[in-house]
This record gives C-alpha cells, sequence and structure tokens, in this order.
C-alpha cells in the first residue's frame, strides 16, 4: 500500500513538473520569439546555394537576409544568373539594380618558358607546400610556383593552367568570389573591376637586372610607363611599377607601348592581355632549363 501511495505520489509530481516546464517553455516563447519574414526563406530559394562569399556576405542565407532588409541589391550576388535576379527583384517589388562585374587578376606572366628555376621541386604537389620548401624552387621568389592550388579552390571552373603552368582566368566564369586570393601562397591574385584595363603583370621587387635574369618577362622598374601613363596614374614602388585605381578614368593603352619585358599589359577584352609594341616577342615554347 505504501509502495502504491508512493508511486502515485511520484506520479503526481512529475506530472505537475512537467506541466510548469511546460508552461515556461510556452512563456519563453512567446517572449522570446523573433518574427521572421517568410520572403527570406524565398529568396534563398532563389539563390544558387554556393555559399561562395562573392556578394560580401557569410553566404546565402545572410545575403537573402540584407537582401530583404534592403540593405544589399540583387545584383550583388553575381553567381546568380540575371534571370534568378530578377526573379528576386519581382519577388521584393525593388529594382535587381547593376554591380560592375569584378574578375581575379594574377600579377604574375612567368610561366616555364620564360622563367627559371634554381631547384625541383619534388613533393605535396600544391603551390602551399612549395611555398614552405625554399619558396618553392623558383628563381622568382614572388612568381606563381603553378602547382594550381586555385584551379583545384575554384569551384566555378574559370581556372586552369596553360601549358606553361601559369593559371588563366575565364573572365566569363569568374564570379570574383575570392576563393584564388585566399588559396594563394603568394599573394598573386586580387580582384578587379573590369573597368581597371591597365594592369601589372608582375610582382617581383628585385632590382631590375636581377628580375630579368630570373625572369624574361619581369617587371624591371624602367620606368617608361610611369611617364607614358600621365600625372600620378602610376609610379615605382619598391622597384615595381604601381597603378593609382582612384585615377582609372585616365588610363589609357599608351601606358603601355614602351614596356620592354610586356609586364605592363592592357585588358581591352578580359580574357585577352595586350602588350605593347616594344615588348619582345618570345616563341620559346619548351621550359627553362634549371639554372645551376
Amino acid at each position: 500500500m505504501e509502495t502504491l501511495t508512493s508511486l502515485m505520489i511520484a506520479g503526481i509530481f512529475m506530472l505537475g513538473l512537467g506541466l510548469i516546464l511546460a508552461m515556461a517553455l510556452a512563456f519563453a516563447n512567446r517572449k522570446l520569439y523573433v518574427y521572421e519574414d517568410p520572403r527570406i526563406g524565398e529568396v534563398e530559394e532563389l539563390l544558387p546555394k554556393s555559399n561562395c562569399g562573392a556578394c560580401g556576405q557569410a553566404g546565402c542565407r545572410a545575403f537573402a537576409e540584407k537582401v530583404v532588409a534592403g540593405e544589399v541589391i540583387p545584383a550583388e550576388c553575381t553567381v546568380s544568373s540575371s534571370e534568378q535576379r530578377d526573379q528576386i527583384a519581382d519577388l521584393l517589388g525593388v529594382d535587381a539594380g547593376s554591380v560592375e562585374k569584378r574578375v581575379a587578376r594574377l600579377a604574375c606572366a612567368g610561366g616555364k618558358h620564360v622563367a627559371y628555376v634554381r631547384a625541383r621541386y619534388s613533393g605535396l604537389k600544391t603551390c602551399r607546400a612549395a611555398a614552405v620548401v625554399g619558396g618553392g624552387g623558383k628563381e622568382c621568389a614572388w612568381g606563381c610556383l603553378g602547382l594550381g592550388d586555385c584551379v583545384t579552390e575554384c569551384n566555378f571552373g574559370a581556372l586552369s593552367l596553360d601549358r606553361h603552368g601559369l593559371p588563366q582566368v575565364d573572365a566569363d566564369k569568374c564570379t570574383a568570389c575570392g576563393d584564388c586570393v585566399e588559396v594563394c601562397p603568394k599573394d598573386l591574385f586580387s580582384l578587379q573591376p573590369v573597368s581597371h584595363k591597365l594592369w601589372v603583370a608582375c610582382k617581383n621587387h628585385a632590382d631590375g637586372e636581377v628580375a630579368e635574369a630570373s625572369c624574361e618577362v619581369a617587371c624591371t622598374a624602367c620606368g617608361r610607363c610611369v611617364v607614358d601613363a600621365g600625372p600620378d596614374l602610376m609610379r615605382l614602388e619598391n622597384n615595381l611599377a604601381v597603378i593609382d585605381y582612384s585615377l582609372n578614368e585616365q588610363s589609357t593603352r599608351r601606358a603601355i607601348e614602351r614596356c620592354p619585358t610586356g609586364a605592363i599589359v592592357w585588358y581591352e577584352n578580359p580574357n585577352l592581355p595586350i602588350k605593347g609594341a616594344a615588348a619582345r616577342v618570345i616563341l620559346r615554347q619548351q621550359s627553362l632549363p634549371v639554372l645551376q
């Protein structure tokens, strides 16, 4: 009898405790409930769900929240097609807007046929691994190692290695997600608006003769581009030509014409860098020998 009474008391106690906890949870749910605009989920469904960060947000969900709040415009998702951006704009009753296309640019043109190596690297075939072993073996300490980490990292098929082991960017596929920027151990990639047509395809800070001895297409800091570019658009900094893109509207193709190595290029077409008339023509296709 006593056992039955104890069980009844325990059951009543547990029932009462359950009711109290349920009431507490219901109260907390009412007081702490945060309203979420259902359009956020609808916008997220219209996004590519690549979570690449090209829009500057942490992912597609974060972008959906921002665009519904009116803090960003649909066009800032550069991975979406124009149709997807228009659908989002129609859903929210806003203008899709427009943003200037940005593409990844490589500050190096030193493929195997023009850039020397001082030692053959043998190990894990990644640029990051090679970079910690004597810098990767390339004579130019700033040059691309050509093992393709950027190609592997790109989720949009916008990067490939050419026959000389140099990354090539397909501007039509590039979404400016920045993955190649993050993965390159030599910090050679940057994201540039397509209106930045003038470009320094080199990052070598060595003295002119030393730079050219390590790579035939290196910037030699001769200063001709600085003179030809016009007032303040270009300058020499640490033996390298530098462009001030705040004055980009002043840039003209004239700045590349007297560059002797072709390190300064002009992108009339985002996929086709043009060298100046004075740039040496290199017909060699085979790799240069290892320096002794």
